[in-house]
């Protein structure tokens, strides 16, 4: 049902002053072709998210008049709060909106309002406060367009039972045609054809992705809480370079560019502002939130703020040097910080959401593989390790992407000393490390790993516990006081529409005994999901009709 102009103005803080470009506005121009989002949820408010493609009327190129609202039913009947705004090019026309006065711990459904039409209705969540008996949401990364169709994500919208979505990072690829999995022959290469290094560049790629359906559907579903890896700006970056900018081909200054993905990240993610600028000036990405007392999430960013540049292949003094930062001090005194103070709040389990894998991947101690991830920093993870086993927190779980394969660790600050570390009984062992295979990219680029984890098969690598390195999926996350159980879900391929989903591998960590083991039975969703955000096209409609048979909980 749309809203007639006349609510649109009573509801919308415009008020009269959008009056005049209400009648310019053309009809019949459809506003929001990039979909709706929700982010960052708090106990009392949410980031709401959608984009006004703008008319091509001349007079409509600078400022376009918007409303949303906010109600607890998916009819929109039980509204709860509402407002209005403008937009403009200023912002690449998109439009964020911090809806405030919500309870926690609650359903609420939202739409927007322009041009005389309705946005898609879209669902989301408050986090809640108190006790809390169990969190469930998915975790995800490494969507690439070129390579394949988005089904994960069409697997995670159509799951009523999630709280929250976890992005991980590698939303998107900068590469133009030619590089990683731009040669996929499924008529999805990259818009603009070119690597992308301006403004007007990241903001077509991002409007690229948006506007496919299955990544619509989900952001439409749930909320997402993402955190940024390297592509989102360029491949193998740190925070003075990347081993994909290069100045000589006219890709122009380094700061710039990494300016220019951090304003696009933020206007076109559902994304809140902490406030906190990194040394070079840029929005910083890490923050907290907390879901009762039951879970303490903490999500990093090990990739732009503060990292050092990767040591060379073999350089294992420099990948060992204490000077060198992953995080950063002032990330690093943050984390610990939050890890002392949620065990010291009776908090039940510390995750971090973080892009790079965490655990040692080596078959002998001090000989790293892949200076790209923490092996490549082993004085920051030391002194984590550190803070960890000295300061008794218990309880802790790391989640990632980045690699494009399933992997389940145990953490410990020396696996491959059988008097510090008890492969069989976990001794020794500070958490679990769960990693999420890709939406769509493929492992192919990380070639130089295939042979370690084929070895580690073999049960040569002590603290690996699984690995699977073909299949692109997901990760669901089930957690309650008593345990955190990780789902890997495989999709059989990422090339047809017409696809199967397996559930691979499951793993968990008991409270109290800081490893893991591996889980037998499949944790069913609950029986009273909120129902989803009611259909919007032939995908949603689909979608719903799909829920009803297969998480029926």
């Amino acid at each position: 049902m749309s809203l007639s102009r006349r609510r649109f103005l009573q509801f919308s803080g415009a008020g009269l002053a959008v009056l005049p470009l209400l009648k310019a506005y053309g009809s019949g121009h459809q506003p929001f072709q990039h979909g709706v989002a929700s982010g960052d949820p708090l106990t009392d408010r949410v980031i709401l998210w959608t984009r006004i493609s703008p008319s091509s009327d001349p007079f409509f190129q600078s400022t376009v008049p918007y409303s949303w609202q906010v109600a607890l039913d998916p009819e929109m009947r039980l509204l709860v709060n509402s407002g209005g705004g403008v937009t403009g090019p200023e912002a690449d026309y998109t439009i964020k909106v911090d809806a405030s006065g919500l309870q926690p711990g609650t359903t609420y459904y939202y739409r927007f309002y322009s041009n005389s039409m309705d946005s898609p209705i879209g669902r989301t969540r408050t986090l809640p406060i108190g006790h809390l008996d169990r969190l469930r949401f998915a975790v995800t990364s490494c969507s690439n367009y070129p390579m394949g169709y988005f089904n994960v994500y069409r697997e995670i919208a159509l799951r009523p039972d999630l709280d929250v979505v976890l992005h991980l990072g590698d939303y998107l690829y900068e590469y133009g045609p030619g590089g990683f999995g731009t040669n996929a022959g499924l008529e999805r290469e990259p818009i603009p054809a070119k690597e992308i290094v301006t403004v007007q560049d990241y903001r077509q790629r991002y409007a690229q992705y948006r506007s496919d359906p299955d990544l619509q559907e989900v952001h439409r579903q749930h909320p997402f809480i993402c955190v940024w890896d390297d592509h989102e700006t360029t491949n193998n970056a740190w925070a003075g370079g990347a081993e994909n900018h290069n100045p000589e081909r006219g890709e122009g200054d380094w700061f710039d560019r990494r300016s220019v993905a951090n304003r696009v990240y933020f206007e076109w993610m559902p994304i809140r502002d902490n406030g906190i600028l990194d040394r070079f000036g840029d929005r910083a990405i890490y923050r907290g939130f907390r879901f009762g007392n039951l879970v303490d999430l903490m999500m990093l960013d090990t990739r732009i703020a503060a990292r050092d540049k990767q040591a060379n292949w073999f350089d294992q003094s420099s990948a060992n040097d204490p000077a060198r930062s992953l995080l950063g001090q002032r990330q690093e005194e943050w984390l610990y910080r939050g890890l002392t103070r949620s065990q010291s709040d009776g908090v039940r389990w510390r995750v971090l959401g973080q892009q790079v894998m965490m655990a040692q991947l080596t078959l002998v101690r001090d000989f790293s593989i892949n200076m790209d991830q923490w092996d490549g920093y082993t004085a920051a993870r030391s002194r984590l390790f550190d803070h960890i086993s000295q300061n008794n927190i218990e309880n802790f779980v790391v989640l990632t992407g980045d690699i494009h394969s399933s992997w389940a660790w145990d953490l410990a600050s020396n696996p491959f000393s059988i008097l510090e570390y008890g492969p069989l009984t976990g001794r020794g062992a500070l958490g679990g490390e769960f990693v999420t295979p890709g939406v769509s990219s493929s492992f192919l680029d990380k070639s130089h790993l295939t042979d370690v984890a084929a070895i580690a098969l073999d049960g040569l690598i002590p603290h690996l516990k699984w690995v699977d390195v073909t299949q692109r999926g997901y990760l669901l996350m089930d957690i309650s006081h008593s345990r955190a159980k990780a789902h890997w879900y495989h999709v059989n391929t990422v090339r047809s529409k017409n696809y199967s989903t397996t559930l691979a591998r499951m793993y968990k960590q008991k409270a109290g005994y800081n490893h893991i083991q591996r889980a037998w039975s499949e944790s069913t969703g609950p029986g009273d999901a909120p129902p989803p955000a009611p259909g919007y096209g032939a995908l949603a409609q689909n979608a719903i009709a799909a829920l009803r048979t297969r998480y029926k909980g």
